[in-house]
Formats: C-alpha cells, structure tokens, sequence
C-alpha cells in the first residue's frame, strides 16, 4: 500500500532535515572555499561525515527506504546548501549504490552496499561508470565491452569511461558495459569491479568550471576481469533480457536508465539546494545594502527579481517531492515527472544564481562572496545525469506517445 503524499513532513524527516542542515552549516560551509581552490577530494570533510553516521550505507539505506520518499531528497538539498561540490563528494557513492539496487539481487545489494562506503575507520568510496568519450546522453552506443569467459565463469571488461564521480579513486566501480553491441541499449548490462581488481585503472582527473570539490576522472579498463557473481542480477536474467530482445520484445528495463529514473529528483534537490543559497544570500544582501538613501530590495527591479527566484524554488521542490514520492511508492512516471523535477530544478539553479550575482552588482562576480561559486557549481544540473535537452525530449515522448528525435 502507497504512503500518501504529503507536503508535510514527519517528526524524523524534520529531524533529518534539521541534523544534516547543522552538519552544512557548521562544517561543510566553512571550508567551502578552501576545497574548491584545492580542487582536490575533501577527505577530511567525509572522514567528519562518516563519524556521525551521514556518509554510511545505515543511513542512505535509511534515507531511500523512508515510506515518504522525501528523506533523500532533504537530505540532498541541505547538503548542497552547504557546498554543491563538498556535498556530491559525500553524495558521489550513493549513485554506485543505486546502479547495485536497480539492477542488481538482494544478496548483491547487502554484500555491496556496505563496501560503496565503508567504516568511520576505513572510508571507501564508489562509483558509477557510464558514460564514454563519444557515449554521453546517447546511452546505447556504449562501446566498453562485456565478453564472458565460460571456462572461468568471469567477465572480462574493456574501454574508457568518461566523467566519472570518484572515478578512479574509488573502491567499488558500478562499470555499464555492451554485451551485445547490435542490440544497443537493450545488450547492455552493469557490473561490479571489486576493490584491487587489475586491469582498472583512473585516466584523466578533470579540471572543472565548479563542484571542484568532487573528483571527476576516466576510468579506464584494460583487460579487466571480474567473477560471474559480480554481473548485477545474474546471468540467468541476462540471457532472458537478451533472448526477448532478440526476439524483438520490449524490454523492461535497461541498465543505465533503472539508475538514472532512481536519482533524478536526488539530482534536482542537490540543484535546488544551490538556489536555495544564493536567493537566501541575496535575500539578506538586498535588505542590508543601501543605495539613494533606501535598502535595494526596496526597489520593485530588485523586489520583482526575488519574488521570481523564491517562486521558481518552491515550484522545484514540489515537482522534486512529486518525483522522489512517486518513485518510493511505485507510481509510473507517465508525463516524465522525474525528468521534469530534475529540468526545472536544473535550470532554477542556474537563473537563482545569475540573479543572485545581478542583484549585488561587482560584489557578487568577486571570491570573497559565495555566489559567484554556486553560479559555476549549478550550470553543471543542466549537464550531467541527463542533459536539459535529453529531460525533455524524455517529457515530449511521455506526454506525446511518439518516438521524437
């Protein structure tokens, strides 16, 4: 039986909300600025997240299984209140946790799942690998190939991802690979690359524009093998989801989108988060800032802007809640609802921030203040997990019923 939806929320979502917003304000934000010069993994921040139990597979289990579905999304919008960057560095693991838990067995998740995060005393970290040099939005032409070696029951895995979160560094890499090339998306299947495998290896570490903070990498497989029992969901699934495309059938699922379909409201809430910021910081700047003998949110062209971006933020918020409630309670996205929390959340991020910049003027473009930050960090909602075109040509077919290109 579906929870009922609600804009209220719980005593332990207010609890949460509140818990995690602490952590933002009194950790992540004070050493914002330094992890996003350094452009390094902030280790210590997610060594302070794991102590108090936020970076764990306890609580992120916690957070997906809240019968609301609004647990993870709060949980994504707080942190990236505190830093957009920071906050995918304690995030970053929970989207190779969810290719375990959308395509994966049970038995695989409760194995796996601990290890994409490891101890307080040991962190470890995963990541999710789909994307390709020449395979971005376009999912199902993926050329990192799956060969299985019966003689040996394992996978033998080669190719180059691209733009990958933790890539390279982490512990448990979640690889999308082609199976069978000629069936496209449809001959793809994930795969867990167990910690100290040989043959993977990080390529390039990308230099960002923003969320600098998380390390983003190729990762590269030469010759890469893993067990049989490393395949999510088996092999027995696999060759029924081969043999009905073979046939031509509709498959239910494919390998990279059950990931994604899962997180795009976690992706929009981490946007709105970054919105959230800059209209509350230029909230207080508008009302603080005196110009012609008046504060300047005593000015309609200023008033007016942040009417406009405290409107776009609650609209965000409700299509996220929509999205995240929908998903937990097994509701069918039939107008590509989580498509369209993560398109409009996407692209208030990155108007909230403009204006945020606009309304202080010079102040806003120069370091000392943390918008011009969050402007670079939210430009990159419209891009990854799905760019702003592919959300909606997602929509247009839902609501169409026709295969537009």
């Amino acid at each position: 039986m579906s929870q009922p939806f609600s804009l209220e929320l719980s005593e332990d979502q207010l609890q949460i909300q509140k818990w995690v917003h602490d952590f933002s304000e009194q950790t992540i934000r004070p050493a914002a600025h330094e992890w996003d010069e350094r452009e390094e993994f902030p280790w210590p921040i997610v060594e302070e997240a794991a102590k108090i139990g936020l970076y764990s597979f306890e609580f992120i289990s916690q957070a997906y299984m809240d019968e609301g579905g609004l647990m993870m999304p709060i949980t994504c919008e707080e942190l990236a209140w505190g830093d957009a960057g920071i906050g995918l560095a304690i995030l970053g693991s929970t989207l190779g946790l969810a290719g375990i838990a959308a395509n994966g067995t049970a038995e695989q998740l409760f194995e796996w799942g601990p290890q994409c995060f490891g101890t307080p005393e040991k962190i470890q970290l995963a990541a999710f690998c789909v994307s390709e040099p020449d395979a971005g939005s376009d999912v199902s032409s993926l050329r990192t190939r799956a060969v299985y070696d019966e003689a040996k029951d394992e996978w033998v895995l080669n190719g180059t991802k691209t733009w990958i979160t933790n890539g390279g560094i982490a512990d448990v890499h979640v690889v999308v690979a082609s199976v069978e090339p000629e069936l496209g998306s449809r001959g793809q299947a994930s795969f867990i690359v167990p910690p100290g495998t040989p043959g993977i290896s990080q390529g390039q570490k990308f230099e960002k524009m923003g969320i600098r903070a998380s390390h983003t990498a190729e990762v590269v497989l030469d010759d890469c093998r893993v067990p049989g029992s490393c395949l999510l969901g088996g092999k027995e699934k696999l060759d029924e989801k081969l043999a009905r495309a073979r046939e031509g059938k509709r498959s239910t699922s494919q390998a990279a989108m059950a990931t994604f379909e899962s997180s795009r409201p976690a992706v929009g809430a981490q946007a709105l988060g970054i919105a959230r910021a800059a209209y509350e910081y230029a909230l207080d700047y508008a009302k603080e800032r005196r110009a012609f003998g008046r504060a300047i949110i005593e000015n309609q062209s200023i008033a007016f802007k942040l009417a406009d971006m405290k409107t776009r933020i609650d609209a965000s918020r409700l299509l996220v809640w929509r999205a995240a409630w929908m998903g937990r309670n097994g509701k069918r996205f039939e107008s590509g609802e989580g498509s369209m929390s993560k398109l409009f959340a996407g692209e208030t991020a990155v108007a909230v921030t403009e204006e945020a910049i606009q309304i202080m003027g010079g102040y806003g473009y120069i370091r000392e203040h943390p918008v011009e930050r969050w402007h670079r960090d939210s430009k990159i909602f419209t891009i990854f997990e799905g760019t702003s075109e592919i959300q909606r040509l997602i929509i247009s077919r839902a609501i169409s019923g026709i295969h537009i290109k």
